[in-house]
């Protein structure tokens, strides 16, 4: 099987799995996958903005967390192991009000108790809208 298939095939399987979540609720999708990578998007309208009309921060905080969470079960053997969210630090930098935004979740440490993961988010432009930084903890089942 080619990569191309595999990175589709592993992309279908992420995205049926938000089904009836937060992330099917905000229209997350993951879109791209690689050597330690992840990226999914997330559409910004009324449905994610706060009172004064911008993007929400919680949302963004989502689709940061999601990224990385989904990124760190690609690296666990899923059978044996679960991986849950331990801390999560956003850094919000530019306010946005409609587009898409989406979030690369890169690997830092990938240890056998945790995952570091490093996330940029950035609107349709390829502006910097926040980052983050998510630590996950693997545990056996």
């Amino acid at each position: 099987m080619s990569e191309t298939v595999q990175s589709e095939a592993l992309l279908e399987r992420l995205n049926a799995s938000s089904r009836n979540t937060l992330m099917e609720a905000l229209d997350i999708q993951y879109s791209a996958v690689g050597e330690g990578y992840l990226v999914a998007r997330m559409p910004v309208n009324e449905r994610v903005h706060q009172p004064m009309g911008i993007l929400h921060g919680g949302a963004s905080a989502v689709l940061a967390e999601s990224v990385g969470s989904a990124a760190s079960f690609l690296l666990i053997d899923s059978k044996t192991h679960y991986a849950v969210g331990l801390e999560l630090s956003i850094n919000h930098i530019r306010s946005m009000r409609q587009g898409v935004l989406s979030a690369r979740a890169d690997i830092v440490h990938q240890g056998r108790s945790t995952h570091l993961w490093d996330i940029r988010l950035e609107d349709q432009d390829n502006r910097l809208i926040a980052t983050s930084r998510l630590m996950m903890m693997i545990l056996a089942k």
